[in-house]
């Protein structure tokens, strides 16, 4: 006789802390795509950005939570663990922006219509990042605990480098022509592939079959990865601003503004890999009994 599949339902899914907050999350990013939506006025690139960060995080969060609470995610060839930690992280960094960009790009002196639709999406956008922060310090890794790498602190820090990365990206500009800029343009592509790859490996549980030590390598790497933002991090400014004043008007598209903005990415950037080299250097070579 046939045997018939039967679904379980894992309701600790939506009765833990981790749940609540990915259920709080996925209302809040609900509330806020909807009512920005219905206004219309999110046709620009700042505004699309906003509207794709919503969208995205609440489709991803429900897939986890219907996964979740069905159990399919034991079959999935991936560690759900470290995809849901790194997803966590980027939704939280994702969210975080928007509900900058967001009031500052729609809502000021020039807001003159839905300005209360408007403001109620940036509430519910800023409680929304609260809920992915809640979530990310629920699940990061307790100290000595290694089994899901990218909810440990410098799994986390991985995902913010590459996110600081992209945004760094975003604002590339007028780097033509310029050898020490053009150096300091490979040092964020260069450093960005390879964490990203680090990420993709360790959800993808690739990162065993290295044929050196990962843990060794992945302090080496955090130590070339600082040298390097270490240069950009003098060299970006040096070569930007020398003999140049800020013009004036100079809005967001200027590239006054957006040089201004890759160098404190940069240094953001430079803080998170220290910070990782010092997490990865005391998890690899400091031993807690």
């Amino acid at each position: 006789a046939g045997t018939m599949a039967v679904a379980t339902v894992n309701l600790h899914a939506v009765t833990s802390w981790v749940g609540i907050a990915r259920i709080f999350a996925i209302m809040l990013s609900c509330i806020a795509f909807s009512l920005v939506a219905s206004t219309g006025e999110f046709r620009t690139s700042y505004g699309t950005w906003c509207m794709f960060t919503w969208c995205f995080c609440f489709a991803v969060t429900l897939l986890v939570l219907v996964l979740e609470l069905l159990e399919i995610y034991p079959k999935l060839p991936l560690s759900w663990d470290d995809f849901t930690s790194a997803f966590s992280m980027l939704a939280a960094l994702m969210v975080f922006t928007t509900s900058v960009v967001f009031p500052s790009t729609f809502i000021g002196s020039s807001c003159n219509i839905n300005c209360a639709q408007k403001a109620v999406a940036t509430t519910a956008s800023c409680l929304c990042f609260l809920a992915y922060a809640v979530e990310v310090g629920l699940t990061r890794a307790k100290p000595g605990d290694i089994s899901s790498f990218l909810s440990t602190v410098p799994g986390l820090l991985k995902v913010f480098e590459a996110y600081v990365a992209c945004l760094i990206f975003s604002l590339l500009d007028g780097y033509g022509g310029k050898a020490g800029l053009q150096w300091c343009v490979a040092v964020y592509s260069i450093c960005f592939i390879i964490t990203f790859l680090i990420i993709i490996f360790t959800i993808g549980r690739c990162l065993s079959y290295m044929p050196c030590p990962l843990d060794k390598m992945l302090v080496g790497y955090s130590a070339l990865a600082l040298m390097m933002y270490i240069t950009a991090t003098v060299l970006w400014p040096l070569y930007s601003f020398k003999d140049k004043s800020r013009p004036n008007p100079c809005d967001s598209n200027c590239l006054w503004n957006k040089q201004l903005g890759v160098t404190f990415l940069t240094i953001f950037n430079l803080i998170a890999y220290l910070v990782d080299l010092v997490y990865s250097t005391r998890m690899v070579f400091i031993r807690t009994p």
